[in-house]
């Protein structure tokens, strides 16, 4: 079943002579459960797509479907709540509360949506991504590994159609990345949990189940 598609997307900055084609028309499709790596140099309209995947920027043209809803048809308020409750990021800053623990991090956008927490299912995040001895941690006693598996465990948390990754590994060490990426893998095939993950790294990319490659706003491979 398709959780996530796009129809046409376009990104236009600038105008007349100066204008650029961040994205030229991408028709994309994912299935529900799919981990797929989206693959390009800088400047080729990858985290420009992203973020029209998940709602942080209008596109110019064309639509974006999630769980078959046109997000782009919703107000900005509606878009809020519609992206909070169906859309989870990881970026590779952790963005995580310095004064909060490691739970309390997790749950944190669960409480802000004032929703009943899963407790059965936050145990079961928490345990696949190997937190367990570090729930009572603030976020500077951990290292960025922890702090960003402690990211991916809050982007889980609200049980979102779709979790994006904006190169989640970007700050760390190569085998920390390996070991994020496989935890990564790991959470979608457990929890049946569709991710889309930019990278430019082609290392990492090849732990996800596909590979689509972007050049000049355009997807080249798929």
């Amino acid at each position: 079943m398709t959780v996530l598609h796009t129809e046409d997307l376009r990104k236009r900055y600038g105008q007349g002579e100066a204008a650029v084609d961040a994205l030229a028309g991408v028709d994309l499709a994912v299935e529900r459960g799919e981990f797929v790596s989206i693959v390009g140099t800088s400047g080729s309209g990858k985290s420009t797509m992203l973020h029209m995947l998940g709602g942080l920027d209008r596109p110019t043209g064309g639509k974006v479907y999630v769980e078959d809803k046109d997000i782009f048809a919703l107000k900005d308020d509606e878009l809020t709540i519609f992206r909070r409750r169906n859309i989870g990021f990881v970026f590779q800053a952790y963005n995580l509360v310095p004064v909060l623990n490691v739970y309390q991090n997790i749950v944190l956008p669960i409480e802000l949506d004032g929703r009943q927490i899963d407790e059965g299912y936050v145990d079961q995040i928490v345990h696949t991504l190997g937190l367990e001895s570090k729930l009572q941690n603030l976020p500077n006693q951990l290292s960025g590994g922890q702090q960003q598996r402690v990211a991916i465990a809050r982007a889980l948390a609200t049980k979102p159609a779709i979790l994006l990754a904006d190169e989640p590994t970007g700050n760390l060490d190569s085998r920390t990345s390996q070991d994020v990426l496989a935890l990564m893998r790991v959470t979608s095939e457990q929890f049946g949990q569709t991710i889309v993950m930019i990278t430019h790294n082609e290392e990492i990319a090849q732990l996800a189940h596909r590979i689509i490659r972007i050049e000049d706003g355009r997807i080249v491979n798929r």
